[in-house]
């Protein structure tokens, strides 16, 4: 993936998407946008979310998500939430709009050193910085999102030194639910997110211990595609810190990424344009793949050097 963003710097993206072949133009918009980028933008992430996620496709409201990683579980309980009068089950929070939503959360509770989070104006114009404009289909799925991550329980575990695993805590992410209204504002515009949201007192503070930062304008460049934001939220927090290349086999991969896949053979089509997408938007990460699954060289920071002199 790199040599794509060799072909930018060298050529422009207009002489590079002619210089590869035809199903890798979009990969060069994509990184092309991305070297072009004078964002500054950097989000977190709590590392859990690096090694593990939540669902991509909707499941039955009632049934549990479970993904189990040598490092890490995680479990996810659909729960119970009001709209107006009326009492609902909601399922388990699934696709890109729920990744998104976690991630300004978490973004915002790190920034303000506070597990209250105002939503209003705030997370609208975040959300449309995401490039997911607060309107029309994105609202509903928002609406619905924001719900399912209000009401559903989330814990993580992991090993002990015993062989027994243990979870930060049973509790949801949040304590106080998210509320999307449809009021109007004077103008007769409809006013979202109203509201304030507090994340749980146990995952603020595992999220304040274990950050992982990432670029906003990377995510941007893949906010509809739910794994590609997996896949690169897991390379931020993998490549930086390998101090030599590791290996990582297609059935480790399947494991973490491949839910709703029952064979690796139709996994791998799909986590290979997934990791394209996400080496897009991270030119430093030198990845090698081969008949058995990926080679994970050490790698920059996925935050550029400018912004990461910035913070220090």
């Amino acid at each position: 993936m790199g040599e794509i963003h060799q072909l930018i710097l060298r050529h422009g993206r207009d002489a590079a998407k002619q210089l590869v072949a035809p199903e890798e133009r979009r990969l060069v918009d994509i990184a092309a946008q991305v070297l072009a980028c004078d964002d500054s933008g950097i989000g977190v992430t709590y590392s859990g979310f690096c090694l593990t996620a939540l669902p991509h496709k909707r499941l039955a409201e009632e049934e549990i998500w479970e993904r189990k990683t040598p490092r890490i579980t995680l479990l996810v309980e659909p729960g119970h939430f009001y709209e107006g009068e009326t009492r609902r089950l909601f399922g388990v929070p699934y696709g890109s709009r729920a990744r998104l939503i976690l991630l300004y959360l978490q973004t915002q509770a790190v920034r303000t050193n506070s597990p209250e989070v105002e939503l209003g104006p705030s997370m609208r114009a975040w959300m449309e910085r995401m490039g997911v404009q607060a309107g029309g289909k994105n609202y509903r799925e928002i609406r619905e999102q924001s719900a399912r991550l209000s009401a559903c329980r989330l814990t993580f575990f992991w090993p002990t030194s015993e062989g027994r695993g243990r979870g930060f805590s049973k509790e949801s992410i949040v304590e106080s639910g998210i509320q999307l209204y449809d009021l109007e504002d004077e103008d007769g515009q409809a006013r979202l997110w109203v509201d304030t949201v507090r994340l749980s007192s146990s995952f603020y503070r595992a999220l304040k211990e274990h950050p992982v930062p990432i670029w906003e304008p990377a995510v941007k460049q893949i906010s509809n595609q739910s794994m590609a934001i997996d896949v690169y939220i897991w390379l931020s927090y993998r490549l930086h810190v390998l101090d030599r290349q590791t290996s990582v086999t297609w059935t480790a991969l399947h494991g973490q990424f491949g839910a709703g896949y029952k064979l690796i053979r139709q996994f791998k089509p799909r986590f290979i344009d997934s990791l394209q997408m996400a080496m897009a938007v991270y030119p430093e990460a030198r990845i090698t793949i081969n008949e058995t699954g990926l080679v994970l060289h050490p790698s920059p920071p996925p935050i550029p050097e400018r912004e990461l002199r910035r913070l220090l």
